[in-house]
């Protein structure tokens, strides 16, 4: 049997279908349509989404500007058990101090979240254009990098695996933790040196290992030796170690070293040419060359964190998207007004 549409049924259903059409939610949401593709055009793109992109990202966000935040989810630090020296953050997992910092950055509408790998930039007449790895493009004004750096790993064994766990950059990060213990410098030359000037604050039983010939001056080597710290030169063949954390030293003569931890300072690279691309200076170290406002050479791009500063600590990075985000705001607000 057919249903007889009433006058009042009609009416009824007319006035739904007129209410989900007035409201724009219903359609966002039954459409299934991915609110990131639908908007592409934003005041500010970073790129970069840890300590120092989050940082900046939250500072234009109190700001009212239009962010978006574009980040492959793969942080330098991602092996590191906690972060330290951070006032309020010092013990936390890297990874509870990036989440919670996403959260509070999410609740400020105007910033917006991409999860992807950056490739490549053009310059628009309006500032530019940026395609992502699944050639997705999104435009923006300026450009902050927050893209940190990539460490390239010492070609030992173990090595890479005991990175961020016990084979460490930074005493101001790390050096309390491993105070009073048996701890080697994996160094030569100068870094050496420097190194052994700096951790004897931490540890007086110390040893420097040259992974080959030394390198050190005869006057580092004699100040060296005054303070009882024992330069080897072995080659070195492996890092023994229990799940990153370090037992000893094997080297090519297979004798051994016992070690609590050992701080290298590896080589590193940009995690990104996009600067490069983009026409950015760049200072003798490798990183991106910025005045003390967080700007880089090239116009209307700025640059913050581990990419643009040797002092690589997680406050460190946090302060400077702080000033990189803030700066943004102020070129935009001058021009504006």
């Amino acid at each position: 049997m057919k249903s007889k549409l009433t006058r009042r049924t009609f009416i009824k259903q007319s006035s739904f279908t007129l209410t989900a059409l007035a409201l724009p939610f219903p359609l966002l949401k039954f459409s299934k349509l991915d609110p990131m593709t639908a908007k592409n055009t934003f005041e500010i793109i970073i790129i970069g989404g840890s300590y120092s992109g989050l940082s900046a990202g939250m500072t234009l966000g109190r700001a009212l500007r239009e962010v978006l935040i574009i980040d492959s989810g793969k942080p330098c630090n991602s092996q590191t058990p906690h972060s330290h020296n951070f006032i309020t953050q010092d013990g936390k997992t890297p990874n509870e101090i990036a989440t919670s910092a996403k959260l509070q950055v999410e609740q400020y509408a105007t910033v917006k979240f991409h999860n992807g790998f950056a490739t490549s930039a053009q310059k628009t007449p309006e500032g530019f254009e940026i395609t992502t790895q699944n050639n997705t493009k999104f435009r923006a004004k300026k450009l902050i990098f927050a893209t940190g750096v990539k460490d390239i790993m010492l070609n030992i064994k173990g090595f890479s695996e005991c990175w961020g766990i016990s084979v460490i950059h930074c005493p101001y990060c790390h050096g309390y933790e491993v105070k009073h213990e048996q701890t080697g410098i994996l160094a030569n030359g100068d870094i050496a040196f420097h190194y052994a000037q700096l951790i004897i604050n931490w540890t007086k039983k110390l040893t420097i290992f040259t992974n080959g010939k030394s390198t050190l001056t005869p006057q580092q080597t004699e100040k060296i030796k005054t303070h009882n710290i024992q330069i080897i030169e072995k080659e070195i063949s492996a890092l023994n170690h229990k799940d990153g954390h370090l037992k000893d030293i094997v080297f090519t003569d297979q004798s051994t070293f016992q070690l609590k931890a050992i701080y290298a300072r590896p080589a590193f690279k940009q995690h990104t040419d996009i600067p490069e691309q983009l026409g950015c200076e760049f200072t003798e170290q490798g990183h991106i060359k910025v005045d003390m406002f967080q700007k880089t050479t090239a116009e209307n791009v700025f640059a913050c964190g581990d990419n643009a500063s040797p002092f690589r600590a997680v406050s460190h990075a946090v302060a400077a998207g702080t000033v990189a985000g803030a700066m943004v705001n102020n070129e935009m607000t001058v021009k504006e007004f």
